[in-house]
């Protein structure tokens, strides 16, 4: 197991923010995964678990602590059903599946990231979540210091939300398992509007595998979704904030608003929830608030590509982001009375 000392975390982030760990261990196996965390707690040390680095705000002064990378390697397919230890690099899983003729994660190509993340945001794009193809998730349980198999109906999967996001220092990921289908090479029925309208079909549809998933890239790649080095549109957690989910009266409360400032006729996007709750669009909150594509003078702006990620242009700290963030919420609560939340971790900072 490899390990360093004063080590730049930043590079292990798709933001490119945050200083350095007191201490980084990288782990390729499983066994290394479980030796590190009971090291740590068995010490007291603080623990911070990087996979790939797409959903992490470490805060300028680094963390005072043990970083434990884990790049641990597996890829198991056996007939539709498929492992992937936690390691291993989200996008290249989602291509090999495709190229097996697998349906059921083809539209969350692209999606930068480890495979051990999934479950714990429930990732989710373009109609699909992996929610409805996760069988298993393998975890270490640090309160127990036992390795668990959770199933799918113990994982209290929601809207970006799961149980390893809601007991965040219990849990380290191991292995997740998926159960796929065999479509005679065809996608699952498209759900999303936008991805069928790229496709010149209808909702409901399959359509070939390969090219749903091209279709998904090249969308994701059109808002800076697609990491690319050379795009600092990309240099971002993706979405920075989640979709808000409102009560009947909150909504209520927020169409007034909606009237009042942009007038009767505007209706802002709305999709049925779960216990009668309704969910809108961040991006579209953001835009109509006032913070447009390209928004910001400093280093950190918001992409100018899509509302909802927001950037590093390359030389921004995470305060920089931090402050371009607060003001977003802020502008947003004061135009429409709904408070934005980020769904990126933050580590030693918050908003």
């Amino acid at each position: 197991m490899q390990e360093l000392h004063d080590a730049p975390l930043a590079p292990l982030t798709t933001f490119r923010l945050g200083g350095p760990a007191a201490r980084l261990l990288t782990a390729t196996t499983d066994a290394e995964v479980i030796a590190a965390v009971r090291e740590a707690d068995a010490s007291g040390t603080p623990l911070l678990v990087i996979g790939g680095g797409s959903n992490l705000v470490i805060g300028d002064k680094g963390f005072d602590g043990t970083a434990l990378r884990i790049a641990t390697k597996g890829f198991e397919l056996s007939g539709t059903s498929l492992e992937l230890a936690a390691g291993e690099v989200w996008t290249d899983a989602v291509a090999r599946t495709v190229e097996a003729g697998l349906a059921g994660i083809e539209c969350l190509a692209g999606i930068p990231g480890s495979a051990g993340a999934t479950p714990i945001q429930n990732v989710g794009a373009y109609g699909q979540e992996v929610s409805s193809t996760i069988t298993e998730v393998v975890a270490y349980d640090r309160r127990t210091r036992e390795t668990v198999t959770i199933p799918n109906t113990e994982c209290a999967f929601s809207y970006r939300h799961s149980r390893f996001k809601a007991e965040p220092d219990r849990f380290v990921v191991l292995r997740v398992r998926f159960e796929l289908e065999e479509a005679n090479g065809l996608s699952a029925p498209l759900k999303y509007p936008e991805t069928a309208r790229a496709m010149g079909v209808e909702q409901g549809d399959r359509v070939p595998l390969s090219a749903a998933r091209e279709t998904v890239l090249g969308l994701r790649a059109g808002k800076g979704m697609v990491l690319d080095p050379e795009d600092h549109d990309t240099w971002s957690a993706g979405s920075f904030f989640t979709n808000p989910i409102l009560d009947p009266a909150a909504f209520q409360g927020f169409l007034g608003r909606v009237h009042d400032r942009l007038g009767p006729d505007v209706t802002p996007p709305a999709f049925p929830a779960e216990d009668g709750r309704t969910k809108t669009s961040a991006a579209w909150l953001i835009d109509r608030a006032g913070f447009t594509k390209g928004y910001g003078s400093g280093p950190a702006r918001i992409s100018t590509k899509h509302t909802l990620a927001l950037t590093n242009r390359g030389a921004a700290t995470t305060e920089d982001l931090l402050a371009l963030a607060r003001e977003v919420v802020a502008g947003v609560h004061a135009a429409f009375g709904v408070t934005l939340v980020n769904e990126p971790v933050t580590v030693g900072v918050s908003l």
